[in-house]
């Protein structure tokens, strides 16, 4: 999967840059590519929350359409008590 580079400017705390370049002899990738990864493992993480919120949300409302159906169920066939 190709993805598009974009190129653009920001400004860091000095301990923050000194750090990405740490980073980046460390891992042998340059400071955009550590820049990069971080920022995709915040969007991947921020990604994997808002999916585990939906389904909890998704889990309560199959739990009470369940009850609800029960209910009916035993109202139209009263041997399912």
């Amino acid at each position: 999967m190709g993805t598009q580079a974009g190129k653009m400017t920001v400004s860091l705390p000095r301990h923050l840059i000194l750090f990405t370049d740490q980073m980046a002899k460390q891992l042998s990738v340059s400071r955009s590519k550590v820049v990069s990864t971080c920022l995709q493992e915040l969007a991947d993480r921020r990604l994997r929350e808002e999916m585990e919120e939906g389904y909890r949300v998704m889990a309560e409302e199959h739990a009470k359409f369940a009850e609800m159906a029960s209910a009916i169920a035993h109202e139209v066939i009263p041997e399912w008590r």
